[in-house]
């Protein structure tokens, strides 16, 4: 009987990481997290059977990538934040104009509920978006589909921006060192017992939290340098991409279409948004405009990271406005979480 229980999911991880392997060899942005999902939604769209992990090994995957999202936290970015006090600001501006927004016209033209329309615009980090979604009564295949659409279309759309301007890279990213084996070994039990007692305060994603919160104090104290192993982190956001390609299984296309069309909208509709708020800031401060554009994207940390250094762009100044968005989402989203809860 076991042996059934855990064929559906490591058939589910198998077709995951074929589809990360043809990502990457094919250069595909994010092909850890784009490759397992695309892989396992075409495999659920056709019939296969794909199935989540079990609740325990899920947590672990959650903790694995709260930990990966805070080591972005470093007293470096913490201190640059001060710098930017107006662009700070507007991006603030920009995240509250979003969330306020885009949920109602999702509940008024998709026929959404609060909570799912909620969690669809949020723009915020997909793995962290999707990890609350579990504790929250939404459609998580309107939210995986709408925010899978969102990363996806920035990621694909940032780089193919910056090839048009004509502005490629003269020299590859440095890579950070990673943290060293009994520093990791620590911040994962440590993770894993804070996630343990934030699920018993009844919080939502706890373990992805814990992971967060956990790896912040470690980094922004000094107790703790360099980033998670590689291979660690990319079996983890397979994971996470497999999570989300199995909650497809059993939607229709028709259901797809719907949330399809609503993901183009929450793409551009926040990115025009920002945009103004970024046009904002660079009239305010005199800043370079696609500096503060990128800032204010709302895309993954890494891809717009990357696209400021391939712009020659100052990396910190992108990441402490993304790490800033990131903390805000920190604070916002669980706390309507709970309050759906409660309704």
């Amino acid at each position: 009987m076991q042996t059934v229980g855990w064929r559906a999911p490591l058939i589910t991880y198998a077709i995951a990481v074929l589809g990360a392997g043809l990502m990457l060899v094919l250069s595909f942005p994010a092909p850890f997290l784009t490759g397992p999902a695309l892989a396992v939604t075409l495999a659920g769209l056709a019939g296969v059977k794909t199935e989540a992990f079990p609740t325990r090994l899920r947590d672990a995957v959650f903790v694995i990538l709260g930990l990966t999202i805070g080591q972005g936290v470093t007293p470096d970015v913490l201190g640059a934040m001060q710098a930017w006090p107006i662009t700070l600001a507007a991006l603030a501006g920009s995240l509250f104009a979003i969330i306020l927004l885009t949920p109602s016209i999702l509940v008024k033209f998709w026929s959404m509920d609060a909570s799912t329309a909620f969690l669809s615009s949020a723009p915020g980090h997909l793995s962290y978006v999707l990890g609350l979604s579990e504790g929250a009564k939404a459609d998580l295949k309107t939210v995986s589909i709408v925010q899978s659409i969102r990363v996806l279309a920035l990621t694909l759309l940032v780089p193919v921006a910056v090839t048009l301007s004509g502005q490629l890279p003269e020299i590859a990213p440095e890579v950070p060192d990673e943290t060293a084996v009994l520093p990791l070994l620590a911040m994962i039990v440590c993770a894993g017992l804070a996630g343990y007692i934030l699920q018993r305060l009844r919080l939502p994603a706890a373990y992805l939290i814990g992971g967060m919160l956990i790896s912040v104090v470690a980094h922004v104290t000094g107790l703790v340098s360099g980033v998670m192993n590689y291979w660690l982190a990319a079996a983890a956001f397979v994971a996470l991409g497999a999570l989300i390609g199995s909650r497809f299984s059993g939607v229709s296309w028709a259901q797809l279409r719907r949330a399809f069309s609503a993901g183009i909208f929450v793409t551009v509709f926040g990115v025009v948004l920002a945009g103004a708020f970024a046009v904002l800031a660079h009239w305010l401060t005199g800043m370079d405009l696609i500096a503060v554009l990128i800032a204010f994207a709302p895309g993954g940390l890494e891809t717009m990271a990357a696209m400021s250094v391939v712009l020659g762009i100052d990396p910190t100044f992108v990441a402490s406005h993304h790490v800033a968005r990131l903390l805000m989402l920190t604070v916002i989203v669980p706390i309507f979480v709970l309050r759906g809860r409660r309704d």
